[in-house]
């Protein structure tokens, strides 16, 4: 395994993984309550996050300034 996958399939803590998404570790503990928010791991009773779910996650939420976008019905 090359240094590129290690990193990616690192494994980080709840508090690690709100860092690297610039959010608190309630918003990550609510996310995971109503199923939202970025997969992450049981590693027994501990919570982890993939460096690599985090990009993916991040990448899946990115709105593009040319897309249209929603308006809410008045």
């Amino acid at each position: 395994m090359n240094s590129k996958t290690a990193d990616a399939d690192a494994l980080l803590t709840e508090t690690e993984a709100a860092d690297f998404l610039r959010l608190s570790v309630r918003t990550l503990q609510a996310w995971r309550i109503r199923i939202a928010g970025p997969a992450f791991v049981h590693v027994g009773r501990a919570v982890r996050y993939r460096r690599r779910d985090l990009i993916t996650w991040i990448e899946a939420n990115t709105v593009s300034p040319s897309a249209p976008r929603l308006v809410a019905p008045s």
